[in-house]
């Protein structure tokens, strides 16, 4: 039987030595990195679950090392096919590890969200390209590896239907024991937030079905007693004017999960009466920022004072709020990065997430900087982690942005203010129905 091997390329990558080392120094940057490490590649484990029965499958996950160890072992098994995805700033990594399996003689499929705004550049690396939802193509993609004719690029003829989607192959993650799982509610956003690429690269804002849901919750269950689960959504509960189906299947499967959400979830009655009890114990609330209003976020932009009385409300369900922000935008100076670390020093937010502005290839952010000729040609993918600098700031140097950054992400992270905001979310917890710490 033919056999694909299944290899992602996620997790953090920070390049810059100075802020490799002050994330290891503060636990809590250090406990998130390795959580999101271990989040499988729910993307792989989706396409595994359209595979023909023709098929065998494997999934190999790579740690960011040495991409050798992980080759040969790939290619010991005489795999028919490899399929990788990849991120930005990941995705040297990936093309570096394609390099070696394709020196056996196997063939090797990218995707992802990269891939998908570079094809050109990345059908250089590999054999043959998928742009947009690869659940579209992949039957087209295992019938042409089959006979060893794999199209350069295949694109997805129309955004995928998630009313189809299957369940995904969590079977393949073995017996290692997941601290937290993944799954798809939704894809992509219905705002256009500049800065952001999974909004608009794979096509519209779709939702899935919360029967669907509730399959994939149970498949998640049959491998772990009362999983935490991220929910891989970039605005959770977003639009859906009937959130019940949802919160019930949420609620019924018994699972812990951590989501994103628009700040107006707070502004939801519907919602906010029934968000603990669905198992919701934490959600990322993107705030951005203080003083700078990004293009595309439309009714996400509002007063700080509004914002919060949001957050306050979602908190008094007894579901902890991390603020999102994101560092450097145009306008970005030391006395706003001063204003920002003296804000989040008293902030009602159970946790924080700090952030520099990354311009993603394929987002406007990404196109407006490039014709402004302000992107850092000298600093390619690999410093596209979301704690790099990579392009020219309007009203400081280069440098002045990174040590403002790392002074910033000292001072927030730093033991008075982390353990402020650990004793605001036990208090937050102990509202919470079924109250369990969740990093």
């Amino acid at each position: 039987m033919p056999h694909v091997a299944l290899v992602p390329f996620t997790g953090f990558r920070i390049r810059e030595r100075e802020m490799r080392e002050l994330g290891m120094a503060l636990p809590g940057l250090r406990a998130r990195a390795g959580a999101i490490a271990q989040l499988p590649a729910l993307g792989l484990l989706t396409l595994a679950g359209l595979n023909s029965p023709a098929w065998t499958c494997s999934y190999h996950e790579s740690d960011g090392s040495d991409a050798h160890p992980l080759a040969e072992q790939i290619i010991s098994l005489r795999p028919d096919l490899v399929a990788v995805s990849a991120l930005t700033a990941s995705i040297d990594e990936a093309y570096a590890f394609s390099r070696l399996v394709q020196k056996a003689d196997v063939p090797v499929v990218l995707g992802g969200l990269h891939a998908t705004a570079c094809p050109e550049e990345a059908a250089q690396h590999v054999d043959a390209v998928v742009v947009g939802d690869g659940e579209s193509v992949w039957a087209d993609v295992l019938a042409d590896a089959e006979y060893r004719a794999l199209k350069r690029i295949y694109r997805a003829r129309k955004p995928f239907d998630l009313r189809e989607s299957p369940i995904p192959r969590f079977d393949l993650l073995g017996a290692v024991d997941r601290p937290r799982f993944t799954l798809q509610t939704q894809r992509g956003c219905p705002l256009a937030c500049d800065f952001c690429a999974a909004s608009r690269l794979l096509g519209p804002w779709r939702e899935k079905p919360a029967t669907k849901v509730a399959a994939e919750l149970e498949a998640i269950g049959s491998l772990a007693e009362r999983p935490i689960i991220e929910l891989a959504d970039d605005n959770t509960l977003a639009s859906r004017s009937h959130p019940g189906p949802l919160l019930d299947a949420l609620a019924g499967s018994g699972v812990r999960y951590f989501t994103e959400a628009d700040w107006r979830l707070g502004e939801r009655p519907d919602i906010l009466g029934r968000l603990a009890g669905s198992g919701c114990v934490q959600v990322l609330v993107g705030m951005e920022s203080l003083e700078v209003s990004h293009g595309g976020m439309g009714p996400k932009g509002a007063p700080v004072s509004r914002i919060l009385e949001a957050v306050e409300a979602i908190q008094a369900t007894g579901v902890a709020v991390i603020g999102c922000f994101i560092v450097g935008a145009d306008g970005e100076t030391e006395a706003s990065l001063d204003r920002l670390g003296t804000f989040l020093e008293s902030a009602p937010l159970a946790d924080v997430q700090l952030t520099l502005q990354t311009p993603f290839p394929g987002t406007a952010l990404h196109r407006r900087l490039e014709r402004a000729g302000r992107l850092l040609g000298h600093r390619g993918w690999s410093y596209y982690t979301l704690f790099d600098v990579t392009y020219q700031p309007t009203s400081m140097s280069v440098e002045a942005l990174e040590l403002g950054f790392r002074s910033l992400v000292q001072r927030v992270f730093s033991a008075v203010p982390a353990q402020r905001r650990a004793s605001l979310r036990r208090r937050i917890w102990a509202k919470h129905p079924s109250f369990a710490p969740c990093a």
